[in-house]
């Protein structure tokens, strides 16, 4: 799905500790400037029939700015 934008360098899906399942969330690494293009292209978009949100992953406690 993300590669469509751009070489997907890194695909980290958490899972749970207990289960062993995804636990609904992802973290895709790839250059900057194909990472804009992918969250443009993809946020709010369907998969496997769930809306998904995509955005910039920061460190933890790390608020995002306001978007323009």
């Amino acid at each position: 799905m993300f590669s469509q934008y751009g070489a997907v360098t890194d695909c980290f899906l958490p899972t749970d500790r207990e289960t062993g399942r995804p636990r609904g969330f992802a973290f895709i690494q790839m250059s900057e400037d194909d990472a804009k293009s992918a969250i443009d292209a993809l946020d709010g978009s369907d998969f496997g029939g769930r809306r998904i949100v995509v955005n910039i992953s920061l460190p933890k406690g790390q608020a995002a700015p306001p978007s323009k």
